[in-house]
């Protein structure tokens, strides 16, 4: 895309630049409108499937196959189907969300289900720490769209020796780790096999996905919300943040126990 580079001066100096993309995907659950997400669109397949199994709307094995269609210069609409008995609370969901006046968590009983308890996570050996940062910087290197644009987070999914098995990019970072989700359903990879790390902060909707997921171990390169500590230690989830070249910080996991 064309841009002006300025010194902060005068000078003007035209120049081309990567820019990253982000569209509407709107996500339709047997034939009914469920939700509009920004997002880059790629790997949008695997996005629609993570998304579906993190937000706890459906197991991996209900998931029918993804009908991606885009309507030209607007955006994609993601077709899926769910077996009844879990797409009519779904929709729902998406029948009430229409009727209310605010696009938050309205009311104590949406609270409630917002912060429901997460099934525990069974114990899992964990990766040592230099496969950790052996993962991270693979990461750094692997991130296409990140190193050419500057504008996107990155997920990943690696084993315990810290080899990067997965990669995906977004503008959205819940969407860079629904993609990986969404992957790893369809390469029939087990998640509890190896560790899933984020460029970006470790909200709490960045744990509860991970939990859902069943893998064992968060990294994230920068720090946690107090809610992220404490629904990881409820969950018995690890989570590794502030992670860099040097050190990272344990906020939770088997020295907490």
């Amino acid at each position: 895309m064309p841009v002006l580079r300025s010194d902060y001066a005068q000078s003007l100096v035209p120049e081309d630049r990567a820019i990253a993309i982000e569209a509407p995907v709107a996500i339709e659950i047997n034939g009914v409108a469920y939700a509009v997400m920004m997002a880059t669109p790629c790997d949008l397949e695997d996005f629609v499937i993570g998304f579906l199994l993190s937000e706890g709307l459906a197991w991996a094995e209900e998931i029918g196959p993804v009908g991606l269609h885009e309507v030209e210069g607007q955006g994609f609409i993601a077709r899926v189907t769910l077996p009844p008995h879990r797409a009519e609370p779904v929709l729902e969901r998406a029948r009430r969300r229409l009727g209310d006046s605010s696009c938050g968590i309205c009311g104590i009983e949406s609270i409630e289900l917002a912060l429901r308890p997460l099934e525990p996570m069974p114990p899992a050996p964990l990766p040592q720490g230099e496969a950790i940062r052996h993962a991270l910087m693979a990461m750094r290197a692997a991130q296409a769209l990140g190193n050419a644009t500057a504008a996107t987070h990155a997920a990943a999914f690696c084993d315990r020796e810290g080899q990067v098995l997965v990669l995906r990019e977004d503008v959205g970072r819940h969407n860079a780790l629904d993609k990986v989700i969404g992957a790893l359903v369809r390469q029939e990879m087990a998640a509890n096999q190896g560790f899933m790390a984020v460029t970006s902060r470790a909200s709490y909707e960045l744990v509860e996905k991970a939990v859902r997921a069943r893998c064992p171990l968060l990294v994230a390169i920068s720090a946690p919300t107090d809610l992220a500590v404490r629904r990881a230690r409820q969950a018995g989830l690890a989570l590794a943040v502030v992670a860099r070249d040097d050190a990272m910080l344990w906020a939770a996991g088997p020295a907490f126990d």
